[in-house]
């Protein structure tokens, strides 16, 4: 209790140095943004033990006895529920949740079958990201002759894309019979998935001498799509190694789109680094984006998808394919929930 009036007490501290205009505004409106449904349920509990209280008090009531028999069962029935829903407003939030992504998506191993599942994926992905309502921009792609992905960096913007869509690094594997397989065998191959939240330049300061701009001209389809300009640019990060390639149509932009997707890739080793000196003891992989580990099974012969991370399989593979991935998602959220629910325990 005495925890959630701190709350209330940095709530109205909040409220009133708004109302008088001082300090940062923006910083004072994000944390004040934060704590308001943190308070509405703060409130919401403490109401409810009132009620509570006061048909106790009503027991000693002869009058008002048998109204207060009717009411407290219904009131103490209620209670976990709220007691519950109040935990989840207090974990800890990552900071990163409300950010815009960047998806990357590259075929592992199975050679041209890898691309085409990397390519699956992508489609799987934005017809997901089409239903959220969000804004789903293909920054670089690289494809096969067979149509296929190499490589296929995308930018997602929209509400909670981050806090959605993390949980998706890592290995995906699937089990299939190729298209380009005539004797019909089920070959497992697998593709990659990276998620970093979309970093802003107050985040990750790059030096310039710590960048290389090469300009280069863009590949195209052939005839009249090919770029005769030097407008693609590719941007090598000199301290880590990291290369990005940009080939939109104005080198200005493309400039813009390689420093943005460098500046996440560097701010997501940051966080990672951070993430790993902090649970350095903890083994769960969910929610840590470790983009080594297998996380996801997709077996077209038996129509299943198993994650194996929260041992959930789901019979709706098609559906999943046509991104119908919101209550694989929602569980995961639900069981990164449990598990921080237990550490604050």
């Amino acid at each position: 209790m005495e925890r959630l009036q701190q709350i209330r007490e940095r709530f109205e501290y909040l409220e009133a140095k708004m109302s008088a205009g001082g300090g940062d505004l923006a910083a004072l409106g994000r944390e004040y943004s934060e704590l308001r449904p943190v308070v509405a349920e703060i409130e919401h509990y403490r109401q409810l033990l009132n009620d509570i209280a006061e048909a106790e008090a009503m027991l000693k009531d002869p009058e008002m006895r048998a109204l207060a028999e009717d009411e407290l069962p219904v009131l103490r029935e209620r209670l976990p529920e709220v007691e519950q829903s109040l935990r989840l407003t207090l974990l800890p939030k990552d900071a990163a949740d409300a950010r815009p992504a960047i998806l990357e998506i590259r075929p592992g191993t199975g050679g041209e079958e890898a691309a085409l599942f990397a390519g699956d994926l992508l489609r799987m992905y934005q017809r997901f990201a089409e239903a959220q309502g969000w804004k789903f921009d293909i920054v670089e792609m690289q494809e096969t002759e067979l149509g296929g992905i190499k490589e296929v960096i995308a930018n997602v913007k929209g509400e909670g894309v981050f806090a959605r869509l993390k949980y998706e690094s890592g290995v995906h594997r699937v089990q299939r019979v190729p298209e380009t397989e005539s004797g019909g065998r089920i070959h497992t191959s697998a593709a990659t998935v990276a998620v970093l939240p979309e970093a802003q330049e107050v985040d990750i300061e790059i030096p310039a001498t710590d960048i290389r701009i090469d300009t280069m001209r863009a590949s195209g389809a052939g005839g009249q799509h090919v770029n005769t300009t030097d407008s693609a640019v590719r941007i090598t990060h000199i301290p880590t190694g990291i290369m990005v390639t940009s080939a939109e149509k104005s080198q200005h932009r493309n400039r813009e789109i390689a420093m943005q997707v460098l500046r996440s890739r560097l701010y997501d080793m940051e966080r990672q680094r951070v993430d790993s000196e902090r649970s350095a003891a903890r083994k769960s992989q969910v929610g840590s984006g470790d983009r080594s580990e297998r996380i996801r099974t997709y077996n077209f012969p038996q129509g299943r998808m198993t994650d194996h991370r929260i041992n959930l399989t789901l019979y709706k593979l098609d559906q999943i394919m046509q991104g119908d991935i919101g209550e694989v998602i929602d569980a995961l959220v639900a069981d990164d929930q449990a598990r921080m629910l237990a550490e604050m325990e």
